[in-house]
C-alpha cells in the first residue's frame, strides 16, 4: 500500500506546488543515493518542512520515511497517511522502539528523515541537535545528508496563522555534502561536526534567498528580522513545555 499511497501524495503535493506558483529551488539533489540507506537530517522551521525535505529526494526517486512524533499518527486524518506512508512515529517517553525501527528501515535500505531539533525553531536558527540521527547512521553504517529548507515558514510555523494558500513564496531546499560516519566513531564529535556544518550551511542559505526584508516576522534578527532571538525562544519553548505538563 506504501508504493500506492507514497506517490499519490507527491503528486497531490507538486499540483499544488505549482496551483499556489510556489517559486521551489532544490540544490544538490542529486547527492541523495539512488540506492541503499541514508539518514536525511534537516533544520526544522515549520510544519511544512517533511513534504520538502521529501521533494529534495524526489529526483532520486526515493520515498523518506520521516521520524515524527506519535501524536501525528493519532490523528485521524493524518494517522491513516502516515501509516500508509510507512513514516515511523516516535513515543518521546520511549524512544528506544522508534531508533530500532529507524536502523531497521536504514539497513533494508531505506531512506530515514530526522529533524534532529526535535522541534520547530521559532527563531529561525538552528538549535541545539538531537544525536539519534548520528548514532543510527553510524550503527547502521549508512550516509548522513544534511539538508537545509527555507521559506516554509512564510506558510504555516509555530505561533503563527497559517497562510497555506498564500502563493509565489520561494522556497529552498539544499541538501548537502554527505558524511559518512562509521561504528565505533566518537559520537559526540560526529554530532559537533554535524551541527557546525548544519549552522554554517543554514546561514549559507538564508543569505541567498531571493528575498531578505528587514523588519518582517519570518526572518531571523542576524538578518534584520523581527523572529524572537535564540533565548527568547528558549524561553517561549519552556513555556509550552510548563503548560503541558499542568495539563
Amino acid at each position: 500500500m506504501a508504493e500506492i499511497l507514497y506517490p499519490l501524495v507527491i503528486t497531490t503535493a507538486r499540483g499544488l506546488f505549482k496551483a499556489l506558483d510556489l517559486r521551489i529551488e532544490v540544490n544538490g539533489a542529486e547527492r541523495v543515493p539512488r540506492s541503499g540507506g541514508a539518514v536525511l537530517v534537516s533544520n526544522h522551521v515549520s510544519y511544512l518542512d517533511f513534504i520538502f525535505v521529501g521533494y529534495g529526494a524526489y529526483p532520486s526517486r526515493r520515498l523518506v520515511r520521516f521520524m515524527a512524533k506519535k501524536e501525528v499518527f493519532a490523528h485521524r486524518v493524518s494517522g491513516p497517511l502516515m501509516r500508509g506512508m510507512r513514516h515511523i512515529p516516535v513515543d518521546r517517553s520511549a524512544g528506544a522502539g522508534a531508533y530500532g525501527s529507524a536502523v531497521a528501515a536504514l539497513r533494508a535500505g531505506e531512506v530515514v528523515g530526522v529533524f534532529a531539533e526535535a522541534t520547530i525553531s521559532r527563531s529561525f536558527t538552528l538549535k541545539d541537535l538531537k544525536n539519534g540521527a548520528v548514532r543510527m547512521a553510524s550503527q547502521a553504517e549508512v550516509p548522513l545528508i544534511p539538508v537545509t529548507v527555507w521559506g516554509t515558514q512564510r506558510m504555516w510555523t509555530k505561533g503563527r496563522p497559517k497562510a497555506l494558500t498564500q502563493r509565489h513564496v520561494p522556497i529552498t531546499v539544499d541538501v548537502g555534502e554527505p558524511l559518512f560516519p562509521k561504528a565505533g566513531q566518537d559520537i559526540a564529535e560526529l554530532a559537533d561536526g554535524l551541527r557546525t556544518r548544519m549552522s554554517e550551511q543554514l546561514d549559507r542559505v538564508q543569505r541567498s534567498y531571493p528575498e531578505i526584508p528587514q523588519g518582517v516576522w519570518w526572518q531571523p534578527t542576524h538578518l534584520g528580522g523581527t523572529a524572537p532571538t535564540p533565548e527568547e525562544a528558549a524561553a517561549l519553548d519552556a513555556a509550552e513545555r510548563a503548560s503541558r505538563r499542568r495539563g
